[in-house]
């Protein structure tokens, strides 16, 4: 699977995950997991509803969230990164 990273996450993953390495082990782990299995129960992985219907979520803690959509059959696009009231 390809991983490609929309600017808003690259800016966001700098200032809000980053500083703490806890949170970037975690996040890196997180990938790694759904790399192998995004439907692995530990990410909580889910489309959203309403007007971000074409997106998806998956989950680096118990507040911190990726949103993502599918660029290709192979391919993801990580869109923003931060607390579940940063993101949504």
């Amino acid at each position: 699977m390809k991983i490609l990273t929309h600017p808003t996450f690259d800016k966001h993953f700098a200032k809000r995950i980053l500083p703490s390495q806890k949170l970037t082990l975690l996040f890196q782990t997180r990938l790694e997991l759904f790399i192998k299995d995004p439907k692995n129960q530990m990410l909580h992985a889910h489309r959203l509803k309403g007007t971000k219907k074409d997106v998806f979520s998956f989950s680096v803690t118990g507040d911190i969230r990726t949103l993502y959509i599918v660029s290709k059959p192979d391919s993801i696009t990580l869109l923003d990164i931060g607390s579940h009231n940063q993101v949504y």
